[in-house]
């Protein structure tokens, strides 16, 4: 009761729990956006070597993978850390 929480804590440790709790599971939800844009990008790939070996792709496939591939990337770029830049 006679301690003040503000300076018992460690001014770094107070600095990241406080961005912490402004944006809870960064971490986790930019893992999974970077591994959701891998994915959509190695489809694309995937989709590009069948187009070059001769091969049909529908555009509507074509589209989806297009698609994930912006709305994953854009995710991942809002996610970003803004105090940095």
């Amino acid at each position: 009761m006679g301690s003040d929480p503000k300076r018992s804590l460690d001014p770094e440790l107070r600095r990241r729990l406080l961005v912490e709790a402004k944006t809870p599971w960064r971490g986790l939800r930019r893992a999974i956006w970077l591994a959701l844009v891998a994915s959509a990008g190695l489809g694309l790939a995937t989709m590009g070597l069948r187009l070059s070996a001769g091969g049909e792709v529908t555009s509507g496939d074509l589209l989806i993978q297009v698609g994930a591939l912006a709305l994953f990337g854009g995710l991942l770029w809002f996610d970003r850390n803004r105090s940095n830049g």
